[in-house]
């Protein structure tokens, strides 16, 4: 028997309910597990959860668990937002120059994409890491050179089918300047494309964040970052297996919020799949 897909209603619903949770879990932060993140204490180390009021219990220096899961929140939705919105933006004028402009403009622009996607990331990473050295602004500036070339791709496709499309077209016979057209018509056709790339272009910059957390290249020592708590389990896997559970928790839940509401934003447009 098939078991029938989620529509994108359904999608929606649901990726709303997570986004609600994360947004609660962001604004409300620390306060919730009633504990400072950053304080330590050695006599309070390993405890299970549910031991001195500590609900996730602690870490190996006697941090509360769920107090550094809740900041996590808003270091990485903060890196991961930010990295949005400086790629997204740098993306979205390079596609869009790319696909209005003929001949030499595009190719040289075309070149420049194909070459960014060749690039590895984590070179870029070690390299603007290694000059800036650890931190908020420095993560967020790899992640946003990494994920501007996403948008570029699809933003370049979509502006080449817009920029034939009758109302563009008529728009540029009234005389209207090149850069009223694509400020107004161009870009309004490309709200919803950029919504729906967005959306899973920030799943996979959570991801990202958390993976150059983890290999000790992202967050700076101590942060409360979601990769660096999970680096930090690793040799309490057997002994104190909690220290896993909510920071891998957490990464799940922001993620797979926003690809719910991708995957809905995509059906409810008419995309049958998730945006490249």
């Amino acid at each position: 028997m098939r078991v029938p897909r989620l529509r994108a209603p359904g999608l929606l619903v649901a990726g709303a309910l997570g986004l609600a949770v994360v947004v609660a879990c962001t604004a409300a932060g620390p306060s919730l597990a009633g504990f400072d993140p950053a304080h330590v204490a050695t006599a309070d180390r390993l405890l299970p959860p549910g031991t001195a009021g500590h609900h996730l219990g602690t870490d190996g220096l006697g941090r509360d668990v769920m107090a550094r899961t809740l900041a996590g929140f808003r270091w990485s939705l903060a890196v991961a937002l930010l990295a949005l919105v400086i790629g997204g933006a740098v993306g979205t004028v390079v596609g869009v120059a790319a696909g209005w402009h003929e001949g030499w403009p595009r190719a040289v622009l075309s070149r420049a994409i194909e070459t960014a996607i060749a690039f590895p990331a984590l070179v870029l990473a070690l390299a603007v890491i290694a000059a800036a050295g650890h931190g908020f602004w420095a993560l967020v500036l790899v992640l946003g050179l990494v994920n501007w070339v996403g948008f570029a791709r699809v933003v370049l496709a979509e502006t080449r089918s817009i920029k034939r499309r009758e109302y563009v077209l008529a728009a540029r016979l009234l005389g209207l300047g090149d850069a009223r057209v694509i400020l107004g018509p161009v870009l309004r056709a490309l709200r919803p494309t950029l919504l729906v790339v967005s959306a899973f272009a920030f799943a996979d910059l959570l991801v990202a964040e958390a993976s150059l957390s983890f290999l000790g290249i992202g967050a700076p020592l101590g942060t409360p970052s979601w990769g660096g708590m999970l680096a930090d389990s690793r040799q309490y896997v057997f002994t104190a297996p909690w220290l896993l559970y909510a920071p891998a928790a957490a990464v799940v839940l922001a993620v797979l919020t926003a690809n719910l509401l991708g995957d809905g934003l995509t059906q409810l447009w008419g995309g049958g799949g998730r945006a490249e």
